[in-house]
């Protein structure tokens, strides 16, 4: 499956298949909250919550890809993400795009 974050793929033939999308909400367990807390006071890098993030990110990607194989497409393009806080210790990820199939 090709991801692709542009809007039209130039020198391709495809037809547009609808609308893809994948989400999921990720916490931190309460220690490693904790942890990341005291960081937060200190400064820098918040690592457990980058790799939390990052997880959400593949997650969401492969929940939109497998709803994208389900229609058969060749392709997602025009791929988007989105964030948003639930609550203090949570975030949720939403991925989108459109998926084609090549002529």
């Amino acid at each position: 499956m090709e991801l692709y974050s542009i809007e039209n793929l130039s020198g391709k033939e495809y037809i547009a298949l609808g609308v893809v999308s994948g989400s999921t909400i990720q916490s931190k367990n309460m220690f490693s909250d904790l942890g990341q807390g005291l960081k937060g006071v200190v400064g820098g890098e918040l690592k457990a919550y980058t790799r939390m993030m990052e997880k959400a990110r593949e997650v969401a990607t492969s929940r939109m890809v497998e709803q994208a194989q389900t229609m058969n497409a060749d392709a997602v393009i025009g791929i988007r993400y989105a964030t948003s806080a639930i609550m203090a210790q949570a975030a949720e990820v939403l991925v989108y795009g459109t998926a084609i199939k090549y002529k």
